[in-house]
């Protein structure tokens, strides 16, 4: 008769984990990466409401090769797809990983944002377009004349002004100083790193997690 029991009861969880199993095989929600801290984007270039739902925010270096591909290839289908969304905005942070070249541009860019902030996103765009082939990376390309000829071209801005920027008494060091502090606070190691609403991207060239991570806050 004990025999019969523990029969029994060894089928009832047997049949208990089964179901266990198909139950946890079978739940529809996405595991969700873990969440920190919003990165603050006040004072920083954005598309879109500074307010909106879901933010999206690139760290990203005019000098860095990955940084320009993930222009060329993932920003466009992020903008087709949620940036002309009221609910989605981007915005674009400073890193300085690739020494003077780095802070020349990022001290350009915080110059154009101040002086004629409708032009960034053209002079942003043009600045990446003119970083040459990857394999001439380590070549110094970006100079003061460099970036005073494409803020001519995309801007309005007072060159006389921005090239004062570029030196000893910029007006904007202390914003590309406040964008160091971010990277740092955030812990980027290698750009461009993206976060959406706090979580910061594993692969940034992964639009799957992009779009999941939008779509869940949406």
């Amino acid at each position: 008769m004990k025999k019969n029991q523990l029969l029994v009861i060894l089928t009832i969880v047997a049949v208990a984990l089964i179901a266990l199993v198909f139950v946890l095989l079978n739940q529809d929600e996405t595991p969700v990466a873990d969440r920190g801290d919003h990165v603050s984007i006040e004072g920083q270039p954005t598309l879109g409401d500074p307010d909106a739902k879901v933010s999206v925010v690139e760290f990203g270096d005019y000098k860095c090769p990955s940084c320009k591909q993930w222009g060329e290839t993932i920003y466009p289908q992020l903008k087709a797809d949620y940036l002309d969304k009221e609910d989605v905005s981007f915005s674009y942070i400073n890193v300085l990983f690739h020494g003077q070249e780095s802070i020349l541009a990022s001290l350009a860019s915080e110059s154009v944002y101040e002086q004629d902030p409708e032009s960034f996103w053209k002079f942003h765009k043009a600045l990446y377009d003119a970083q040459p082939a990857s394999q001439q990376h380590d070549n110094a390309w970006v100079t003061v004349e460099k970036l005073k000829e494409i803020a001519g071209e995309t801007t309005s801005v007072d060159l006389a002004k921005l090239e004062q920027d570029l030196g000893e008494n910029s007006t904007v060091l202390e914003k590309v100083s406040t964008d160091d502090g971010l990277v740092k606070e955030n812990g980027v190691q290698f750009t461009p790193s993206i976060m959406i609403n706090g979580v910061m991207l594993e692969d940034p060239f992964d639009y799957e997690q992009i779009q999941q991570l939008i779509e869940q806050d949406l």
